[in-house]
Protein backbone atom coordinates (compact mmCIF):
# COMPACT_ATOMS: atom_id res chain seq x y z
CA UNK A 1 0.00 0.00 0.00
CA UNK A 2 1.48 3.31 -1.10
CA UNK A 3 1.10 6.13 1.37
CA UNK A 4 1.25 9.73 0.29
CA UNK A 5 1.43 12.69 2.64
CA UNK A 6 1.06 16.29 1.53
CA UNK A 7 2.26 19.30 3.47
CA UNK A 8 2.85 22.98 2.91
CA UNK A 9 -0.63 24.32 2.42
CA UNK A 10 -1.85 27.42 4.19
CA UNK A 11 -3.10 30.97 3.87
CA UNK A 12 -1.36 33.37 1.51
CA UNK A 13 -2.21 36.73 -0.01
CA UNK A 14 -2.83 37.04 -3.72
CA UNK A 15 0.50 37.34 -5.50
CA UNK A 16 2.27 35.30 -2.87
CA UNK A 17 3.91 31.88 -3.02
CA UNK A 18 3.61 28.48 -1.41
CA UNK A 19 5.52 25.25 -1.83
CA UNK A 20 3.64 22.02 -1.39
CA UNK A 21 5.45 18.78 -0.64
CA UNK A 22 4.37 15.20 -1.03
CA UNK A 23 6.24 12.35 0.61
CA UNK A 24 6.17 9.20 -1.48
CA UNK A 25 8.39 6.16 -1.55
CA UNK A 26 8.80 4.06 -4.62
CA UNK A 27 8.96 4.44 -8.35
CA UNK A 28 5.82 6.32 -9.40
CA UNK A 29 4.77 8.96 -11.83
CA UNK A 30 3.25 11.76 -9.78
CA UNK A 31 0.55 14.35 -10.20
CA UNK A 32 -0.87 17.27 -8.34
CA UNK A 33 -4.63 17.86 -8.48
CA UNK A 34 -6.88 20.39 -6.83
CA UNK A 35 -10.52 20.53 -5.87
CA UNK A 36 -12.46 23.65 -5.00
CA UNK A 37 -15.80 23.43 -3.16
CA UNK A 38 -18.55 22.22 -5.46
CA UNK A 39 -16.15 21.52 -8.31
CA UNK A 40 -14.46 18.50 -9.79
CA UNK A 41 -10.94 17.44 -8.97
CA UNK A 42 -8.75 18.98 -11.64
CA UNK A 43 -5.26 18.20 -12.84
CA UNK A 44 -2.61 20.82 -12.06
CA UNK A 45 0.78 19.31 -12.91
CA UNK A 46 2.52 15.99 -13.34
CA UNK A 47 6.04 14.58 -13.37
CA UNK A 48 7.45 11.28 -14.50
CA UNK A 49 9.17 9.07 -11.92
CA UNK A 50 12.56 9.94 -13.44
CA UNK A 51 11.81 13.66 -13.39
CA UNK A 52 12.51 13.68 -17.09
CA UNK A 53 9.15 15.02 -18.19
CA UNK A 54 6.68 17.44 -16.68
CA UNK A 55 3.25 18.58 -17.79
CA UNK A 56 1.02 21.44 -16.64
CA UNK A 57 -2.55 22.53 -16.84
CA UNK A 58 -2.81 25.79 -18.77
CA UNK A 59 -3.48 28.10 -15.83
CA UNK A 60 -0.46 26.68 -13.98
CA UNK A 61 2.03 27.21 -16.77
CA UNK A 62 4.53 29.93 -15.95
CA UNK A 63 3.40 30.16 -12.31
CA UNK A 64 3.72 26.65 -10.90
CA UNK A 65 6.69 24.30 -11.02
CA UNK A 66 6.56 20.60 -10.24
CA UNK A 67 9.78 18.86 -9.28
CA UNK A 68 10.98 15.85 -7.36
CA UNK A 69 13.91 14.69 -5.30
CA UNK A 70 13.88 10.92 -5.43
CA UNK A 71 16.70 10.69 -2.90
CA UNK A 72 14.37 12.41 -0.43
CA UNK A 73 11.25 10.61 -1.67
CA UNK A 74 9.55 13.94 -2.13
CA UNK A 75 7.62 15.67 -4.89
CA UNK A 76 7.14 19.43 -4.80
CA UNK A 77 4.76 21.95 -6.26
CA UNK A 78 6.13 25.47 -6.15
CA UNK A 79 3.28 27.91 -6.63
CA UNK A 80 4.03 31.54 -7.40
CA UNK A 81 1.81 34.52 -8.23
CA UNK A 82 -1.11 32.85 -6.51
CA UNK A 83 -4.60 34.01 -7.37
CA UNK A 84 -7.88 33.66 -5.46
CA UNK A 85 -9.01 31.16 -8.09
CA UNK A 86 -6.12 28.88 -7.07
CA UNK A 87 -7.78 28.34 -3.70
CA UNK A 88 -8.62 24.66 -3.27
CA UNK A 89 -7.63 21.46 -1.54
CA UNK A 90 -4.51 20.18 -3.29
CA UNK A 91 -3.87 16.46 -3.61
CA UNK A 92 -0.83 14.55 -4.70
CA UNK A 93 -1.40 11.34 -6.57
CA UNK A 94 0.75 8.46 -7.76
CA UNK A 95 0.56 6.01 -10.65
CA UNK A 96 2.78 3.18 -11.73
CA UNK A 97 5.23 4.23 -14.46
CA UNK A 98 3.86 3.72 -17.94
CA UNK A 99 2.03 5.78 -20.49
CA UNK A 100 2.67 9.47 -20.07
CA UNK A 101 1.39 12.13 -19.65
CA UNK A 102 -1.75 11.38 -17.69
CA UNK A 103 -4.14 14.15 -16.65
CA UNK A 104 -7.23 12.24 -15.54
CA UNK A 105 -7.71 11.58 -11.84
CA UNK A 106 -8.97 8.09 -12.69
CA UNK A 107 -5.53 7.27 -14.11
CA UNK A 108 -3.82 7.65 -10.74
CA UNK A 109 -4.03 4.77 -8.27
CA UNK A 110 -2.93 6.34 -5.00
CA UNK A 111 -3.89 9.59 -3.30
CA UNK A 112 -2.87 11.71 -0.37
CA UNK A 113 -5.28 13.21 2.13
CA UNK A 114 -5.04 16.72 0.66
CA UNK A 115 -3.81 20.06 1.92
CA UNK A 116 -5.78 23.29 1.92
CA UNK A 117 -4.50 26.31 0.01
CA UNK A 118 -6.30 29.55 0.78
CA UNK A 119 -5.57 32.70 -1.20
CA UNK A 120 -6.90 36.00 0.11
CA UNK A 121 -7.59 38.86 -2.27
Amino acid sequence: QVQLAESGGGLVQAGGSLRLSCAVSGRYDMGWFRQAPGKERDFVAGIMWSGGSTVYEDSAKGRFTISRNNAKNTVYLQMNSLKPEDMAVYYCAAKLPGSWPKRMSSEYEYWGQGTQVTVSS
